[in-house]
């Protein structure tokens, strides 16, 4: 687990391999070959600021990939979790109207909490998710985020 309980202030996870490692070099290495093509250009740097650029593309589409992966697992624990703790016509009700990023922000909200903010997102009063997650007083971590 983590050294460390988390909450808001602390629940912003960082992969270093791809944000201090892979994503920086990538970029360094993109904005070179594009210097290395205005200073001399030739086909052959161009062929490079296409490679770099379509290696960037694919490191950024595979982190998006795995995000929305995430995003649909936290959204099927959230139904059942709502399920359980309110109901199963409160859970589709709240379903059908919380944005899926709302309810992603959610899930760092404890049960018994959990009915009184949906109604205050609802209710427009937490509108962003640092607003939801702000208004949490029980945070449950998550650990196991991509």
């Amino acid at each position: 687990m983590a050294s460390q309980t988390q909450s808001f202030e602390n629940h912003t996870r960082y992969f270093p391999l791809f944000h201090f490692i892979a994503s920086p070099l990538l970029a360094i290495y993109l904005v070179y070959t594009l210097y290395v093509l205005v200073r001399v250009p030739s086909l052959a740097a161009l062929a490079n600021v296409v490679l770099a650029a379509g290696v960037n593309a694919a490191l950024f589409a595979g982190r998006t990939m795995v995000l929305v992966v995430q995003n649909r697992v936290i959204r099927l624990e959230m139904r059942l979790r709502l399920e359980r703790v309110l109901g199963a016509a409160a859970a589709a009700d709240a379903l059908a109207n919380l944005a899926p990023a709302r309810l992603i922000a959610l899930r760092f909200a404890s049960d018994a909490e959990l009915p009184a903010l949906i109604a205050r997102v609802r209710s427009n009063e937490l509108s962003t998710n640092r607003d939801v997650k702000q208004a949490i007083r029980e945070w449950q971590p998550d650990y196991l985020r991509a």
